[in-house]
């Protein structure tokens, strides 16, 4: 069985997710989540019990089978392997033995019992809080699909031939899981149905690969109920990738911190540096949030946009002072030395690397014109990277409407004029429309 797990390489919105995905687990349940939870754990505990009274069995494993296969489905669901979003635990290659070694009616009751034992010693090892140890019976659902078919199947033995019977009986585990996640998720945090599939046909494939490793257990099973042994060297395989896994994860997350960290850093030192800079700076990364959410960006892109915003002025540490903060316009010669302070700020960042070297690149184009006319590439239209085009407009527009030491502010309504006419010639037209709609709105 696996929990939902995510998509895509880690981009903001998923480093967000696995961060509230991790402190949850040491978090109280909320109100709504708790009665959602409590309902979910009686329906399941009650249908688990009716299933020992209505699928009767032949079958009488000793109590020592039982317990083993209870001990080691604890330490399979134990293992919490990140992927993506969410994470994914080996207990398929549990679950598929105890459907051929125990009664079917007691599997469901099996498997509680496994994750209760699992999470009681996460909770012991700090990793979990108390009220979550009994909560997570709730997600004990997917026992019931397979249980039921094999049951009503009369309890066939492991056998290869009888694989349609067995892709039917996944089918059941795959409905309930998603079934019992889907409707918790809708009234508990108000997640819609769909937004839990396309996460969970990712855990399915996984589950499908342990399936079939399960399947071959459980023909080892069936000369020796101690054959489910022989998974354990396979989750404690998969338990060193999972801390590596989680390793390479948490340096992930403590990069994005350092680059943020970094970015304000230089912020500041373009404030301190220059007071003006560094405040209309400020109110450019403003400004550009509100444009990126107007033209509806994802995560990446609001990003590198808030990076580009904060930092676009970064070279103008390497414009003499005098240049900077010269009473009136500049001579053509000083023009020339502003003009290369995108360049150094792209010279800047790189000697950063990383996610700040990438954000030099754009912020090399934050002066490039949309008809080609700009500095210091000549690049036009869509050749200039979004996020440039989109800084580049409302860092004009703060520049208008800025009081500086050689004229007075422009006027809003002014200002939205200007940009006007400078839409598809200086500007890019769509991302005008978006800045004065923000303009406008505030």
């Amino acid at each position: 069985m696996s929990t939902a797990a995510g998509t895509a390489a880690l981009d903001p919105r998923s480093q967000r997710v696995i961060e509230e995905r991790r402190a949850r687990r040491l978090n109280r349940l909320a109100t709504r989540e708790r009665r959602t939870l409590a309902l979910s754990v009686g329906a399941f505990l009650a249908v688990a019990l009716v299933l020992v009274e209505a699928l009767p069995s032949d079958r009488a494993p000793g109590a020592l089978t039982t317990i083993l296969l209870v001990l080691v489905y604890a330490l399979a669901f134990r293992l919490d392997f990140e992927i993506g979003t969410g994470s994914a635990v080996p207990t398929q290659l549990v679950l598929v033995p105890m459907l051929f070694l125990l009664p079917t009616g007691i599997v469901p009751i099996a498997v509680a019992s496994g994750v209760l034992l699992g999470s009681l010693t996460e909770y012991a090892g700090g990793a979990l809080h108390f009220e979550r140890v009994f909560m997570r019976l709730g997600n004990c659902w997917h026992a019931v699909g397979p249980a039921v078919v094999l049951g009503l199947a009369g309890e066939p033995a492991p056998n290869l031939g009888d694989w349609p019977l067995y892709l039917v009986a996944l089918a059941a585990q795959f409905a309930l899981d998603y079934g019992s996640s889907a409707l918790r998720g809708w009234i508990a945090l108000g997640v819609p149905p769909k937004g839990y599939l396309r996460p969970m046909v990712h855990c399915w494939v996984i589950d499908c690969g342990l399936a079939t490793v399960g399947l071959a257990v459980a023909f080892a099973c069936v000369d020796s109920p101690y054959g489910v042994l022989l998974c354990v060297p396979l989750i404690g395989l998969l338990s060193v990738f999972a801390r590596d896994r989680r390793v390479r994860l948490d340096y992930e997350l403590e990069l994005r911190d350092a680059y943020r960290g970094t970015a304000f850093l230089l912020g500041d030192v373009v404030e301190a540096d220059d007071g003006y800079t560094g405040v209309h700076s400020k109110d450019v990364v403003d400004l550009t949030m509100a444009v990126v959410d107007e033209l509806g960006l994802d995560e990446r892109a609001r990003r590198d946009a808030e990076f580009t915003a904060l930092l676009h002025d970064v070279g103008k540490l390497r414009v003499p002072n005098e240049i900077i903060n010269k009473d009136g316009p500049l001579t053509d010669e000083e023009w020339d030395v502003v003009k290369q302070h995108t360049i150094e700020g792209e010279r800047l960042l790189h000697r950063v690397g990383g996610l700040l070297g990438q954000i030099g690149k754009i912020i090399r184009s934050c002066h490039e014109r949309y008809d080609g006319t700009g500095y210091p590439d000549g690049l036009a239209g869509e050749q200039i990277p979004l996020i440039a085009r989109i800084v580049y407009c409302c860092d004009a527009y703060n520049a208008m409407t800025s009081d500086r030491a050689y004229r007075a502010a422009m006027p809003r309504d002014e200002a939205v004029a200007e940009l006007g006419r400078g839409a598809g010639t200086q500007f890019d037209p769509s991302v005008v429309d978006a800045l004065v709609a923000v303009v406008e709105r505030n």
